[in-house]
């Protein structure tokens, strides 16, 4: 980086783009609404009855020889949305919240989940299902340790297993005379059958070089020189994220909610490309774009996404070296690597390249936020016209204004489900309102508002907290404070490579000084038509060093239980300061 010629050393600074993050609500009941122990039964209307598949798939267990089998919510990619072709854990449980995991034996049914959606998920799952009220994996084999006898087998999908969860599992169950089997075949793919959704087969399309900051051609050269400078000099790069793909080819397409991507896997060598995906979704154009039809080193070599695990397996059977970010690189795919063939980073050049926006990114990504603010400042006008006529409500509203997003140039959907909430849903940080349950806007209560959009361009994140009438003097004081944490991370300037959690107080200080504290992330990443939380940037330990050309949301935020949220949210880019020396 270019240092000013006084400076003994580089500085960096947030300046504000015009944003959202992982909010973590408390608990505000603990009673299990569904009566199951009584007789008879009273359920909420929104149960999904999971007898028979349970039966059916008990009886897969019963073949496979298990006495429990583990379910979590997550996609072969480690998306953070994940499409309908892959909710399993919804399709088996009822249970349509983002987070949670099941674990099925041959006499009981269990979800673990946190107090997000400890409410929905009473209102939505039969009384098969025991629901725990804690997270993590050593509840999970707590409970499996009751449950199942000694020299029992505990069956899970290696391809739907983090290393990291697959490394916490076999860990807890060390020394327990239980064994975790891996089982290639997905048992709840197995009973689903005819009733899962089928696999995306939309068209998967060229971004226009309008909006990408270098070619495909120009990124793989540039992924190519970071691999012939690794101290380990791996031969292969393996990306499994779906927004590594996507980026690096300038592909998109429609597969995962709220995201641009497709599914596939890429195998990046010095002499191939090899791309695994599903081919029919290509168009002559796309294809003669990623020169598919040839051999060379700039050649795209289409294969069928099923055979990523096998022909992994046969290329680490050869004299080579893979590369691999373990983040997104599932336990299925990790474990066919010999482990001395192996060069493993908590996250691939791929995931830290993009991470850096060069100029023409920079441009495009706050071109998208420029008219995003104008969709959000038609909606905030509107509301300010129409919630004291008591017509507004929070479904309602969050429709309108992706209405008012879908009406700007380069529009692609919302970013993420709006959180659109009023009065005390406000408190629940991750609160979304459905059709079926919402609040009216009053100007008696707090709105908190945090949504965002997609764009070819780029993507957006903004939250903004409004009130209508008059607010208490506790409400100021948050509100002001939150503001004030807002602000001093924005105009903070920190060391070059710096962590960003060793900043993120500096967001928290105007609250610590009154005793008030939020339970979530501060900030995260954000893509270029790409995702809304693009990991690894942002002030989480996990989160890579602050670097020039890196965009972040900031967003602290207070909740009140059972009363309001306050949450204030921006994306601001790192650029280099001017200091003067001592």
């Amino acid at each position: 980086m270019a240092l000013v010629p006084w400076a003994c050393c580089p500085w960096l600074v947030l300046l504000c783009a015009c944003a959202w993050g992982n909010p973590k609500p408390v608990d505000l009941q603990t009673k299990d609404v569904r009566n199951c122990s009584s007789s008879p039964q009273y359920l909420p209307v929104t149960v999904v009855n999971t007898t028979e598949k349970l039966t059916a798939l008990r009886q897969q267990m019963h073949t496979h020889n298990l006495s429990a089998y583990i379910i979590p919510d997550t996609d072969a990619h480690m998306s953070e949305y994940i499409g309908e072709h892959d909710k399993r854990l919804a399709w088996i449980t009822g249970f349509t919240g983002s987070a949670g995991t099941a674990v099925v034996t041959m006499g009981k049914a269990g979800l673990w989940t946190d107090s997000r959606y400890w409410t929905q998920a009473e209102r939505e799952m039969d009384c098969n299902w025991e629901l725990h009220k804690e997270v993590g994996t050593a509840p999970i084999v707590n409970w499996l340790l009751t449950e199942i006898p000694a020299r029992g087998h505990v069956g899970f999908d290696p391809l739907l297993f983090s290393i990291a969860s697959w490394e916490s599992y076999e860990m807890a169950f060390r020394g327990s005379d239980r064994e975790l089997v891996s089982i290639i075949s997905n048992l709840v793919d197995l009973v689903w059958e005819s009733e899962r959704p089928p696999a995306p087969s939309q068209p998967i399309y060229v971004l226009q070089e309008t909006f990408t900051g270098s070619t495909w051609q120009e990124k793989v050269s540039s992924i190519r020189s970071q691999m012939q400078k690794h101290h380990k000099a791996p031969t292969a790069l393996l990306l499994s994220a779906l927004d590594e793909t996507a980026w690096l080819f300038n592909l998109r397409s429609s597969d995962i909610p709220y995201n641009p991507f497709f599914y596939s896997y890429t195998l990046l060598t010095d002499s191939s490309i090899r791309l695994f995906v599903n081919k029919s979704r290509f168009n002559s154009e796309t294809l003669q774009y990623l020169n598919s039809s040839c051999t060379g080193s700039m050649c795209v070599q289409l294969e069928d996404y099923s055979q990523v695990h096998d022909s992994i397996q046969a290329y680490a059977s050869g004299a080579v070296r893979i590369w691999i970010g373990m983040t997104y690189t599932t336990y299925g795919l990790y474990k066919v690597i010999p482990k001395e063939k192996l060069v493993a980073d908590t996250y691939s050049p791929v995931m830290v390249t993009k991470a850096v926006k060069n100029n023409k990114e920079q441009a495009l990504l706050r071109a998208s936020h420029v008219r995003d603010a104008v969709a959000m400042i038609r909606y905030l006008v509107w509301l300010e016209k129409n919630v004291p006529k008591g017509i507004v409500d929070e479904f309602s509203g969050a429709e309108l204004l992706d209405k008012f997003r879908g009406e700007e140039e380069f529009s692609s959907g919302p970013s993420f489900k709006t959180i659109s909430a009023s009065g005390l849903n406000a408190a629940l940080a991750h609160y979304s309102p459905t059709k079926e349950f919402h609040r009216k806007l009053s100007s008696d209560e707090m709105y908190l508002l945090d949504s965002g959009g997609q764009y070819w361009d780029g993507t957006t994140d903004i939250t903004r907290t409004v009130h209508w009438g008059t607010p208490s003097a506790f409400q100021k004081e948050a509100y002001t404070r939150v503001l004030i944490g807002n602000i001093d991370l924005s105009r903070l300037v920190f060391p070059a490579a710096i962590s960003g959690r060793v900043i993120e107080a500096f967001a928290r200080r105007a609250l610590w000084n009154v005793g008030l504290n939020y339970g979530h992330g501060t900030g995260h990443g954000i893509g270029n038509f790409l995702c809304v939380h693009e990991w690894p940037v942002g002030f989480q330990s996990s989160s890579i060093t602050m670097g020039k050309g890196m965009f972040t949301s900031i967003e602290p935020g207070y909740y009140q239980d059972g009363e309001f949220g306050i949450r204030l949210e921006d994306v601001a880019l790192v650029v280099e300061a001017k200091t003067k020396t001592k």
